[in-house]
């Protein structure tokens, strides 16, 4: 079943989503790859302010490519979410609720998703292009000397997604796999 899902992440909204929904995503997102989380979790540690409220905020790991001419934005498809892991339960710990990548994450990052009532959703990888046109707007935030890797704010209309790992724990990766071994061994 396809929701659509209008931002913020709040609590209640991510207990609503589980693991294999399709979901539309509008609303505002922020960008961030593994420099630019050392550094929000370094200013976390000191106590210093983020460059956004992370309340309730879903970060897309993606370093776009620079905008061509008439273009908001150029591809922006997804990382391999694990290079975010040792940074993932310190952000949810402020508030950021959702993580759009690819790929599997750690147990520490899914103990905090349970703990802090995130979600992991699921980019296609290779579709950077067409993720893109999504994108209705972007505006660079902070650590522009990371190039591709500072943060942006982006506003998104019907980004498609699919819910990976749910609030409660629930691991789209790992439900298919026991689903193939079990209809494998019969």
């Amino acid at each position: 079943m396809e929701k659509r899902i209008t931002l913020p992440l709040t609590k209640e909204l991510a207990k609503t989503l589980k693991a294999g929904d399709s979901v539309l995503l509008t609303g505002t997102i922020y960008t961030s790859r593994d420099a630019g989380h050392k550094r929000m979790c370094e200013s976390i540690a000191k106590g210093e302010p983020l460059p956004f409220d992370p309340t309730d905020a879903t970060i897309y790991y993606v370093g776009p490519t620079p905008a061509k001419p008439g273009q908001v934005i150029g591809s922006a498809g997804p990382t391999t979410s694990g290079r975010m892991d040792a940074y993932a339960p310190t952000m949810m710990s402020v508030g950021a609720r959702g993580m759009i990548g690819k790929g599997a994450r750690l147990p520490e990052v899914v103990e905090a998703m349970k703990e802090h009532s995130g979600v992991y959703f699921g980019a296609i990888g290779g579709a950077g292009a067409l993720l893109a046109k999504c994108i209705k707007s972007a505006e660079l935030i902070a650590f522009e000397d990371l190039g591709a890797e500072a943060l942006r704010k982006l506003y998104v209309e019907d980004m498609p997604l699919v819910v990976i790992i749910d609030s409660e724990g629930n691991n789209l990766y790992e439900q298919g796999r026991n689903a193939y071994l079990a209809a494998h061994n019969e």
